[in-house]
């Protein structure tokens, strides 16, 4: 199990796309005993492990995870899996993503409190909380805050992670909106940051058009359905776009009017 389970962390920059496809190894990592931890105590094991691999590195991002556990956002039957660092069925064909990719994320994105972020596809709500804690933090006067709009395409879902985010305290600074994100959010455009997690066939232009023209960073993964694909940090200075490879992915496909689409 745990060579397994190494080798999952080894992959670096993979998203376990599917559920299904990646059953056994799930499977496998949830029937592992329980340890002699508290539930505390594991989530901060989960976190060190991800800064002696070099994965976590900037002291605002450490924090965000360290305060939010993905144990709230999963389904019940979940729960108890919450620390593996690997995505997690909440439903709907979706995941919440392993926090070895929340966190290669939320550090390629350069998060700064006071900075307004839009994130496509909310999922159970996990990662856009992680986000607030950053550019919105609960040590901070509100009047500093930034904000998260979080956008979800399949209404039962944006209703499931709405709850979560409720029920984490995270509600006065995300905000979901049913909606297809793959178009952006132009109501509150632009926005300092946007990330998107689900996988596009090429980067959507509605997103870099509603990016700030100032240093503007959206973070996005781009490619096939269900298959390898490339993670791109894309910063927008004027008009100009300039695209950084991050490495290999493999995300869940990103729908909507510019999402994958199969004949």
């Amino acid at each position: 199990m745990e060579s397994k389970h190494r080798l999952a962390q080894a992959i670096g920059l993979i998203e376990l796309s599917k559920v299904l496809s990646n059953n056994l190894l799930i499977i496998t990592l949830c029937k592992e005993p329980a340890i002699s931890m508290t539930v505390k105590a594991e989530w901060e094991q989960l976190v060190r492990n991800l800064i002696s691999e070099g994965i976590l590195k900037t002291e605002n991002i450490i924090r965000s995870m360290r305060l939010v556990s993905r144990e709230l956002f999963l389904p019940d039957n979940m729960k108890q899996s919450y620390a593996i660092d690997a995505p997690l069925p909440i439903g709907w064909g979706q995941t919440a993503s392993a926090p070895h990719m929340v966190s290669i994320m939320n550090e390629a994105l350069q998060l700064e409190t006071g900075q307004k972020v839009l994130e496509v596809g909310a999922g159970s709500g996990w990662h856009a909380c992680t986000i607030a804690e950053v550019i919105a933090p609960s040590d901070q006067p509100k009047s500093a805050w930034g904000h998260v709009f979080t956008t979800e395409i399949i209404r039962d879902l944006a209703d499931y992670a709405r709850a979560n985010i409720e029920k984490a305290g995270y509600s006065e600074r995300v905000t979901i909106v049913h909606h297809d994100g793959s178009q952006g959010y132009s109501a509150e455009a632009p926005f300092d940051r946007i990330l998107v997690t689900a996988a596009a066939p090429d980067i959507p232009k509605p997103l870099t058009d509603q990016l700030r023209p100032d240093g503007g960073i959206l973070v996005i993964p781009v490619g096939g359905t269900y298959y390898f694909q490339t993670l791109y940090r894309v910063t927008k200075k004027g008009t100009q776009l300039t695209r950084e490879n991050l490495g290999g992915v493999a995300f869940v496909p990103l729908t909507g009017k510019y999402g994958q689409h199969t004949n």
